[in-house]
């Protein structure tokens, strides 16, 4: 991954370089979607799109606005070795090879798979809840449930150890994280290689075993299950697979549930007793998370094609961040686009995407968070953030927080 990143989200615009911008996006985002809806950033070389129905164009034609990263004109080669897996897994393949890796791992993320897991997942959630809350009424929730509890399930269903989830949370935050003003570009990279490597190392031994001794877990699938055009995956797609679904299969849930918990906290303090029990009122509001504080808040494309919107002509090869942030806040699609309203409906948010990459991971996503909420919810009352300063997730593209300390009261 370059110091640019694949998609080119590693650079931040400028606008939202600092912690409060970055904590509070969306006034900006209101601004550029009346002012300037489809922009230029020269600094970044990158085109800006932050309209709900522009933002959704340009993630469902996939003929015009490729995920390819190899189709930009500044695009570079990666030299260094293992540099460039992350450009053979399904999130930076158009179609149809991004149907046929898609194909071979789809059944184990569909809702009527995951609904046996349920139970176990309640289990994993509680026990890590029971030795979070305690007499000292305190609690953070990154720490003692968002971060945890997603990365035990995506480990256990790929057949890793979960013992190692402080590993592979170094390994996540990294790769998604924007570069540091204090830090060179060329140390960025160094540092983004060295975390590929250790990857691609851990994932090549367990690779190899499963080849030899297939398990009953996702990793075995990947190694044997054959491809629609009946082909196994070489093992770098095999490699790249494996690191999307650690990274993906925890940052994004990760900061769906803190999100969620900070959204109840600061619309109204006894929402929270309002969710409890009530299944359908909690899968709303978490709807509604995806579409307020969307945990991924930017996409990128690549023009195929010289494209005119709103008067300004993208041209073929132009890099594109297609912001769902802005997009979740627009209120030409969402009546009171900036009030929480956690019954919302319809509501037809970009939150995992739309069209042919629309997460993969969005049924998984969507149950640990009602289990992790619902099993949360049934332990406290009388939730308030604590008084802490929030430190914003370190990514252009990832949104939540770093920390979420509560307070409570132990029911």
């Amino acid at each position: 991954m370059s110091s640019a990143g694949p998609q080119g989200l590693q650079a931040v615009p400028k606008e939202l370089q600092d912690r409060e911008s970055w904590l509070e996006p969306f006034e900006w985002y209101e601004r550029m979607r009346e002012e300037a809806p489809v922009r230029y950033d020269p600094e970044r070389r990158t085109w800006d799109i932050f309209r709900y129905e522009d933002v959704k164009r340009v993630l469902d034609d996939d003929a015009v606005f490729s995920v390819n990263p190899r189709e930009a004109d500044d695009f570079v080669e990666p030299e260094r070795p293992g540099e460039g897996l992350i450009f053979d897994t399904m999130l930076f393949q158009d179609p149809p090879r991004h149907d046929e890796l898609r194909g071979v791992v789809d059944d184990w993320f569909q809702p009527r798979a995951l609904a046996d897991r349920e139970p176990h997942f309640r289990e994993l959630a509680g026990e890590l809840l029971d030795d979070a809350v305690g007499a000292d009424e305190q609690l953070d929730i990154v720490k003692d449930l968002a971060y945890p509890f997603p990365v035990t399930v995506i480990a256990e269903l790929l057949g890793v150890p979960s013992s190692d989830r402080d590993r592979f949370k170094t390994w996540s935050d990294t790769l998604v994280e924007a570069a540091s003003d204090d830090e060179s570009v060329d140390a960025f990279a160094d540092r983004q290689q060295q975390i590929q490597m250790e990857m691609a190392q851990y994932f090549l031994e367990m690779i190899e075993d499963r080849r030899e001794n297939p398990q009953e877990d996702l990793l075995s699938v990947i190694v044997t299950a054959e491809s629609s055009s009946g082909e196994r995956l070489s093992q770098e797609e095999a490699l790249g697979m494996c690191i999307l679904l650690l990274v993906a299969g925890n940052i994004t849930t990760s900061n769906l549930i803190a999100n969620a918990v900070r959204c109840f906290a600061e619309v109204d303090a006894d929402l929270f007793d309002e969710l409890r029990g009530d299944d359908r009122a909690l899968t709303s509001a978490i709807e509604e998370v995806l579409r307020y504080r969307s945990p991924v808040q930017a996409m990128s494309r690549v023009a195929t094609e010289d494209v005119t919107m709103h008067g300004e002509t993208i041209g073929a090869g132009d890099r594109i961040i297609a912001w769902l942030g802005s997009a979740n806040r627009d209120e030409r699609q969402f009546e009171a686009a900036d009030a929480f309203r956690p019954d919302r409906s319809p509501n037809q948010h970009l939150g995992f995407g739309y069209g042919t990459h629309y997460c993969l991971g969005a049924p998984l996503a969507r149950l640990e968070a009602k289990v992790g909420l619902s099993e949360l919810l049934d332990r406290v009352e009388n939730v308030q953030l604590a008084e802490a300063p929030l430190q914003p997730t370190r990514s252009s593209f990832i949104y939540g927080v770093e920390s979420l300390p509560i307070r409570y009261d132990e029911r």
